[in-house]
């Protein structure tokens, strides 16, 4: 199809291009209009101010150089007087600096000059879209009610509470985008089960998904893993190697703790999303970088920015559309969904037909505040259905379990006739004293059997037993029973 039969459809949006020079004005406005969009340009943004006030345009795009008010003062009083449009700045004179302040006031992108109609084309596109997610214009089975049987099959996302239906409608609208993805919340929330649903609900999930641990590497090595090497780049280099952003090319790159990596690699990193284009370590070769970036974090990074951690630059590029993940303790009834969530996958695994919690079990999981969040909540369910010989499993099983004695101590009164001692321990005992009690009970809870004893505390036998004669335990008789001499 022609670009003159593209003027004849309906336009896909409203622009605004606001720049002192005439040429350049136009030479943008031609651009897009041959795209199909409904463009108007004039020349200073005082002028722009009262067009944009009765809501004609959905893009702003601003240079930055311009007399009396510039981009960036331009920019900023788009910001205060709260304008639903996307800002696209562009300039010759583009410094990390100007870009970042432009960003930090709520423009979208930046496009440094010289660029051509392809780029501007894409980047606009790219703005247009994110104003539809931002105004919940973009469909979703989300947005017409929170069907939880419906949304955990498609996502892998239990919860009906109203924090995760909101992040359920807003996850499925951020998927549907081609944008990078910051994703936060605490240590065992789920935000890698976050990660991959969106990529399982965007239009890259025929493509692989492939995630780097940013922790688990040096700062020599994660070069290398993000961009790959040619042989001979440095010492041990002795093949080529492809890297995650190779490797996950048409699909989506998942960054877990991306606060972790050092601030060099940042600026490679922030390089990358901005050029969509990267180097393997040692060669001079550009490779197109043809990935959906999702990055997960447990940290404030405003914070982390602040004190120097972590590039502003690369945070704005990241926090496009942030989803946050709640934590455990502020998702109500939630806890006993994925409880018995988690009952069901274990009685899979086990080849099990079922197992249960008793009552006064799921008070005490409900009244818990789970610091170590899903993932604490998984592994005392798995413990609970590997030790459970067919009864109801019961608070009394699952209380020596939990990470925080004060929430032991505050739910003591949740099972009722209970003789567990680390129910009864004060707020402010000693961790030492937290620890033996613990032991003790967990001890007696199997009869004496080490073994079982140690692997419900997820500890070794010789740790056991070396804590057992540190705190001068004498066993009972029947520990010494035929049936349990060899233990």
């Amino acid at each position: 199809m022609s670009r003159a039969g593209a003027k004849k459809k309906s336009p896909l949006g409203r622009v605004l291009v606001v720049d002192d020079h005439t040429a350049a004005r136009e030479s943008v406005s031609d651009v897009l209009r041959c795209a199909g969009y409904e463009v108007r340009g004039l020349a200073s943004a005082v002028e722009a101010l009262p067009a944009l006030g009765v809501g004609e345009f959905d893009v702003v795009i601003t240079d930055l150089q311009m007399p009396g008010m510039d981009g960036l003062e331009f920019i900023r009083e788009m910001a205060r007087r709260r304008l639903a449009v996307q800002a696209i700045m562009v300039t010759a004179h583009a410094t990390i600096a100007s870009a970042v302040e432009a960003m930090r006031h709520g423009a979208f992108d930046f496009l440094e000059k010289p660029f051509d109609a392809v780029q501007l084309e894409e980047l606009v596109a790219r703005a247009f879209q994110r104003k539809r997610l931002l105004a919940g214009d973009e469909p979703s089975s989300a947005a017409r009610g929170c069907d939880n049987a419906v949304d955990s099959d498609n996502l892998g996302m239990v919860g009906s509470s109203p924090a995760m239906c909101e992040l359920r409608q807003r996850l499925l609208q951020v998927a549907r985008t081609d944008e990078t993805v910051l994703v936060c919340g605490e240590s065992g929330a789920g935000k890698e089960l976050v990660a991959k649903a969106v990529h399982q609900a965007s239009a890259r999930a025929a493509g692989p998904l492939v995630s780097l641990n940013c922790p688990a590497l040096s700062p020599q090595l994660a070069e290398s893993e993000l961009f790959g090497h040619r042989r001979g780049a440095f010492t041990g280099a002795d093949a080529d190697r492809v890297g995650r952003f190779e490797a996950a090319r048409g699909g989506t790159l998942m960054l877990d703790e991306i606060t972790e990596i050092d601030l060099p690699l940042q600026a490679k990193l922030l390089r990358v999303l901005q050029e969509r284009t990267f180097e393997r370590v040692g060669s001079s070769d550009t490779l197109d970088a043809d990935v959906r970036v999702v990055a997960c974090t447990n940290r404030d990074l405003p914070t982390e920015v602040a004190q120097g951690r972590f590039r502003e630059d690369l945070f704005y590029r990241l926090n496009v559309v942030p989803l946050a993940l709640p934590p455990l303790r502020d998702r109500g009834d939630d806890v006993q969904l994925l409880a018995d969530h988690f009952l069901q996958r274990a009685a899979q695994r086990l080849q099990r037909d079922e197992f249960r919690l008793a009552d006064d079990a799921r008070t005490l999981l409900g009244n818990y505040r789970w610091p170590g969040n899903v993932r604490e909540l998984e592994n005392i369910i798995t413990r609970a259905c590997v030790l459970n010989t067919g009864d109801p499993i019961t608070a009394a099983e699952i209380r020596p379990w939990l990470q925080q004695p004060e929430n032991v101590a505050e739910l003591a009164d949740a099972d009722h006739g209970s003789d567990d001692p680390a129910g009864s321990l004060p707020v402010g005992a000693r961790l030492d004293e937290v620890e033996r009690a613990l032991i003790i009970a967990t001890l007696d809870h199997f009869d004496g059997h080490r073994a079982k004893t140690a692997e419900a505390l997820g500890i070794g036998v010789r740790t056991l037993s070396g804590k057992l004669r540190l705190y001068g335990y004498a066993p009972r008789a029947r520990d010494f029973s035929p049936a349990t001499a060899a233990r």
